[in-house]
């Protein structure tokens, strides 16, 4: 196999990793060891540092030994962007159990069945979602319910809510760490075989499911995205924490990376721009991992003028395609780079990223090139199987340490996606003679129109080209003639709403891409469903245009 990625190899990172087989709790007594004075973590003005979180984390996997849960017990957490979060990830952990991230937007039906599916019999959550929970607790294994207020642990607030708004068997989480001060039981973890998370995705078909991520998948991709960020130094850096947490990039690339690195790690609780923008200058952030939607929503901000974002030397783009042209409007605003990477939930998530140490190697419009002992191919759609030449588009398919164990519970998907130790990404992408790869689309997102192949990102890049467009989305729609036609579902700027018209943007795409890809319907909406993680849902599009 041809790595002619090696060529482009960043000086300073190596391509081969002695990864440590260590829980993954162990990257937090680590950095606690190290910068225990230093701040891990700013929220809403206060701070928690290194010691204070390691000592915390280590209190509430007393409290879970207390509780009787053991090793393997699924602990859900329902939190936002807060320290509560930290801690009882990283002390679920300590305590053998696997950690269950929920997503503070579901509904009560995707809670039950996340619940269920999982077997979860403890969970932590915020106060305020507490009534999400209740209605579900009688119907799930769940006996015991920890809640937590915001800022429980920043500040003496007293207590938010009342035993009548909870369950008798509910406890508060910042008594259990007020009773817990032992360290608890050392729980004997086999990193490479025992599982530390357990992440609900889409996958490549769309149907809920668990990705079984061991310790050592997580540490090594900590290890593999940490060494990869070579220009940021250690123990130095101010991390923007908008991603949320509960999604395996935020996770990752905010989360456990910060944490392994030694950075401090400002917390926002939700994605709101005058929050992030606030942030950003008040504590001089250097790194913004984030997803497209987050950049183009500070570009299109009125006040971002108002904000010196000139501290910010390296965002990372991931989630889902970063478009050109945003890509370099918003590194004009940081004076900084912004460059795209790639991975999914899968693979811990990341596989891919553009090299950091200098600006020659970064390319717009590709993923950049695989981290170190990761490998990747580009194969025929039909089959799998034949490697395709250089610029050719088929399937991305990805092999290393940091790939899952496989879906909880299901062995037919899981051998769909995992081949002969092989992931199948369910991404259409191509590399170029360098090495670097390009997404070109969503496999299921491929539009046919008369026989001829449509990838929606083309034509969106196109879209961000248009003055007025400030979101795009591409689907394709059922056509009597042509089997199927191409639909742009576009967001306008203010100050163009009424004044652009749908006749003035299929002129723009016409003279930019072959006439079968142009859109032959354009539907002006207020915004686009997105996921909790920013991404544009497609299938809902998709479903609203059937109506």
């Amino acid at each position: 196999m041809t790595k002619a990625w090696l060529r482009h190899w960043p000086e300073d990172v190596p391509q081969n990793i002695a990864y440590p087989e260590i829980p993954l709790p162990e990257i937090l007594s680590t950095a606690s060891g190290k910068y225990g004075s230093n701040d891990a973590i700013v929220f809403f003005e206060k701070s928690i540092t290194y010691g204070e979180l390691d000592d915390l984390s280590n209190r509430f996997a007393s409290s879970l030994k207390g509780l009787g849960v053991k090793k393997g017990d699924r602990v859900a957490l329902l939190l936002p962007n807060t320290p509560q979060f930290l801690i009882c990830y990283f002390g679920a952990m300590r305590a053998g159990a696997i950690v269950v991230p929920c997503s503070p937007l579901y509904r009560e039906r995707e809670l039950e069945f996340q619940l269920n599916n999982c077997g979860a019999e403890t969970i932590i959550v915020l106060d305020s979602l507490f009534s999400l929970v209740a209605p579900v607790e009688e119907r799930t294994k769940i006996h015991n319910v920890i809640t937590t207020a915001l800022l429980d642990l920043v500040q003496d607030i007293g207590e938010t809510s009342t035993r009548a708004t909870r369950s008798p068997r509910t406890m508060l989480l910042k008594d259990l760490l007020k009773e817990h001060t032992d360290l608890p039981p050392r729980t004997a973890i086999d990193p490479k075989q025992d599982p530390a998370l357990f992440q609900y995705t889409g996958g490549t078909t769309g149907t809920p499911k668990a990705a079984v991520l061991t310790h050592y998948n997580l540490v090594v991709n900590t290890v593999q995205f940490s060494s990869w960020l070579s220009t940021l130094r250690n123990g130095a850096e101010i991390v923007l924490g908008a991603l949320p947490l509960f999604h395996i990039f935020g996770m990752t690339a905010a989360m456990n990376t910060s944490i392994f690195k030694g950075e401090t790690l400002v917390l926002v609780p939700r994605f709101d721009t005058f929050e992030v923008l606030s942030a950003i200058q008040r504590h001089a952030v250097t790194f913004f991992p984030g997803v497209p939607t987050m950049y183009i929503a500070l570009l299109n901000n009125h006040r971002t003028a108002e904000f010196n974002l000139k501290s910010v030397r390296l965002c990372i783009s991931g989630g889902s395609p970063l478009p050109v042209e945003i890509m370099r409007k918003f590194e004009a605003v940081i004076g900084g780079r912004l460059i795209e990477g790639y991975g999914l939930t899968e693979a811990s998530p990341v596989t891919h990223c553009n090299p950091v140490d200098r600006p020659e190697k970064i390319r717009a419009g590709s993923i950049g090139i695989p981290l170190p002992d990761t490998e990747a191919r580009i194969v025929d759609i039909e089959t799998g199987e034949h490697d395709l030449p250089v610029d050719e588009n088929g399937e991305l398919v990805v092999r290393g340490p940091q790939v899952m164990a496989g879906y909880w519970n299901q062995p037919e998907e899981t051998r769909l996606v995992l081949r002969k130790g092989w992931l199948y990404t369910g991404d259409i992408a191509k590399m170029d003679e360098d090495g670097y790869f390009f997404i070109v689309d969503r496999k299921k997102d491929m539009i046919n129109v008369s026989g001829l192949k449509v990838w929606p990102r083309e034509v969106e890049e196109v879209l961000y080209e248009y003055p007025a467009v400030k979101e795009a989305a591409v689907i394709g729609v059922a056509d009597p003639y042509r089997g199927e036609a191409v639909k742009a579902c576009i967001v306008l700027k203010e100050g163009f709403r009424g004044r652009a018209s749908a006749e003035e943007i299929t002129q723009f795409c016409k003279d930019k891409i072959a006439g079968f890809k142009v859109p032959t319907q354009v539907e002006f909406v207020e915004d686009l469903p997105k996921t909790s993680a920013g991404k544009v849902l497609k299938r809902a599009l998709n479903l609203e245009s059937r109506r």
